[in-house]
């Protein structure tokens, strides 16, 4: 018999085998590292994003790009908002009789209707007397201003949302939220803490966007309230009013595509914001009342066109509060109709431009750096006009056409556009002149437009880069464009740092400010530096020679360095130029005074006796003689009459 052959001999031990009641192991799948790159994508991308997740890095950019020094003090209008304004300072002083409701029957800067300078905004004063009840108070500008920087970043996070209710991308909506949030052009509004005002209205103006997104039976309560809280946070949220009609047809089908309803969802709209407006103004007639300007009243309208009279009648209806008119803050006052336009057309066609190129932001543009034009028809009035027309005109085509074709994007973007034009135009002194000429705050409204349009770009930018093979391309430009944005926002919130540094950055932003190089003078004064002081104010009064405060704050300067002769003719020049200017008259006496040029023997009291009794009945008469008369006894002018200090609060008259 033919045996088997032999087995090969083991050369390695066998398998173990697992005993009977052993579990089976199963091979599992290997695990992915999920390195920063992954997370951030898997954060922004992965899925839609809720109010708080959105938050957290809309509010953590607000916060880089424009806090302000812990240690800043009030700067610029900030002294007249809070120092100065006798609501707010009031939660600090239990004797008090101005309750909290009071803020409805006064102006922003706490002043009753028949001292009032303009701006009813209640919402922003209740929010700093809340912050003053509890402790925050002149010290300085923090907290107040970081109110602005967290507000500032949830209107971010509702711009996300908002996109996205309309997109339904994600990318896209992200991107709209950073390019709003990163917007330099905005830094004045969120830095600076009356831009509360600014901030606080468009999250009154993205809410009320977003209340078209509810069902039907429910939006008009929330667009109500929404635009309330605009109206009472700024004035100029008014233009929630026609926007948010307009958006309603543009946009219905976007966020209902089951049924949009369009006409339905844009006359309930209509009727929501227009009763919401009807009862602000009402509301503030009664409790707000301001005399009628003479300009508006019928009589003075009655031989006009019947447009003009109408048109008359609806200011005298919405009672605006008389506002400041002085030419060198907006020197388009002395205009005629036509230049006016073209100059706020120039000013509008550089506002774009910083929207987009922000190199060189200033919280001050007063004259003579955006002057009357000299003429009509130039580049800047040509580019203004057409961003100003053309949106409005491109809308109802557009907005048939993606009726007709179910375009989804180009709707959005045209209404992005007619949002720009229609929140910008109350602010662009083209149907009424205001206090300012330009200002970087009055952007703040159109910017969310400008965040749309750019973030459609942008994805539009990196699908063709991506079809080109192209996407890195693609990706540095947006970097680069974001970055531009940011390093100049963070410039222009570090200019906040002090006064001295606001102004300081502001005249070299707009060195033909002559108001920037006067207050630059005054902080050098307030910090001891009065050689500096007079070669500030030089440039400025050589810059704005007919301006009351340039001719006085030179003598004043001269003054207080000891050279009182040299001052003498500086002071009769101002007092000439501004006889009832109290603040500035009683200002320069009080050094004549103290420097001994009133005293018996001197030929000043002659001098000025003389220019008074040209102007009976005015504040320099009243306070010329009052000094000379009983100068000894008050040591000068009355007290009661001496100007505030510089960072001082209210007198106790006040």
């Amino acid at each position: 018999m033919i045996q088997p052959d032999a087995p090969p001999p083991l050369t390695e031990e066998p398998p173990a085998v697992p005993a009977a009641d052993a579990p089976v192991a199963e091979a599992l799948p290997s695990i992915p590292k999920r390195n920063v790159f992954t997370r951030l994508r898997d954060y922004f991308l992965g899925e839609d994003p809720t109010l708080l997740t959105a938050l957290v890095p809309t509010i953590f950019l607000s916060m880089v790009l424009y806090t302000r020094h812990p240690a800043t003090n009030f700067i610029f209008d900030e002294q007249e908002a809070l120092l100065a304004n006798p609501y707010v300072r009031a939660a600090a002083d239990p004797a008090t009789k101005i309750g909290w409701l009071q803020a409805f029957k006064r102006d922003f800067w706490g002043l009753l209707p028949d001292r009032t300078i303009g701006s009813y905004r209640p919402l922003p004063d209740i929010i700093w007397r809340a912050l003053w009840r509890i402790g925050a108070r002149d010290q300085g500008a923090f907290p107040h201003d970081y109110v602005n920087v967290m507000l500032h970043g949830l209107n971010g996070a509702l711009v996300v949302l908002l996109v996205l209710r309309w997109t339904r991308d994600r990318l896209t909506a992200w991107l709209a939220g950073a390019f709003f949030v990163a917007t330099a052009v905005v830094t004045e509004a969120v830095s600076g803490v009356v831009g509360l005002a600014d901030v606080l209205g468009g999250t009154g103006a993205l809410l009320a966007l977003l209340a078209l997104g509810l069902r039907l039976p429910l939006m008009p309560l929330a667009l109500f309230g929404a635009t309330l809280l605009g109206l009472y946070s700024k004035e100029s949220a008014l233009c929630i009013v026609p926007l948010v009609p307009i958006a309603a047809l543009l946009t219905s089908q976007l966020s209902h595509p089951a049924r949009p309803l369009r006409w339905l969802r844009a006359t309930v709209a209509a009727l929501a914001a227009g009763v919401a407006f009807v009862l602000y103004v009402e509301a503030r007639r009664r409790l707000f009342p301001v005399a009628t300007p003479a300009a508006l009243t019928a009589e003075a309208n009655a031989g006009k066109p019947w447009l003009h009279r109408l048109f008359a009648g609806a200011l005298r209806w919405y009672a605006q509060p008389m506002l400041p008119h002085d030419p060198l803050n907006n020197p388009l006052i002395k205009a005629d109709t036509p230049h006016r336009i073209a100059g706020a057309l120039r000013v509008y066609a550089r506002g774009l431009g910083q929207l987009l190129l922000p190199r060189a932001l200033s919280g001050d543009y007063s004259a003579p750096q955006e002057p009357i034009p000299d003429r009509l028809v130039f580049p800047e009035s040509v580019v203004g006009a057409a961003a100003l027309v053309l949106p409005l005109a491109v809308a109802p085509v557009v907005g048939a056409l993606s009726w007709l074709r179910g375009w989804r994007r180009a709707p959005l973007a045209v209404f992005a556009g007619v949002w720009i034009v229609v929140s910008y135009f109350p602010v662009s002194n083209i149907p009424v002149v205001l206090p300012t000429v330009r200002a970087e705050r009055f952007w703040y409204f159109p910017a969310i437009g400008s965040a749309i349009l750019l973030a459609l770009f942008a994805t539009w930018l990196l699908s063709a880069a991506r079809r080109a093979r192209a996407t890195p391309a693609a990706v540095g430009v947006l970097v680069l464009f974001l970055g531009f944005q940011g390093v100049a926002a963070r410039l222009h919130a570090l200019d906040y740092k002090n006064d001295l540094a606001f102004w300081d950055a502001t005249r070299k932003a707009v060195p033909r400010s002559a108001k920037a190089h006067l207050n630059y003078s005054v902080m050098l004064g307030a910090r001891g530096d009065l050689e500096g002081r007079l070669v500030s104010n030089g440039v400025a009064l050589e810059l704005a020679p007919e301006w009351p405060m340039a001719s006085v704050y030179e003598g004043d300067t001269l003054c207080r360095l000891h050279r009182a002769p040299e001052a003498v003719p500086h002071y009769l020049r101002g007092f000439d130029l501004g006889p009832n200017d109290q603040s500035l008259i009683a200002l320069g006496l009080q050094c004549l005074w103290d420097e001994h040029q009133l005293d018996e023997g001197s030929a000043v009291p002659a001098e000025l006796s003389e220019l008074a009794d040209r102007y009976p009945g005015s504040w320099l008469k009243y306070l010329v003689d009052d000094t000379i008369e009983n100068g000894q006894e008050n040591k000068g002018v009355n007290p009661k009459y001496r100007p505030r200090g510089y960072n001082e609060g209210p007198k106790k008259d006040e």
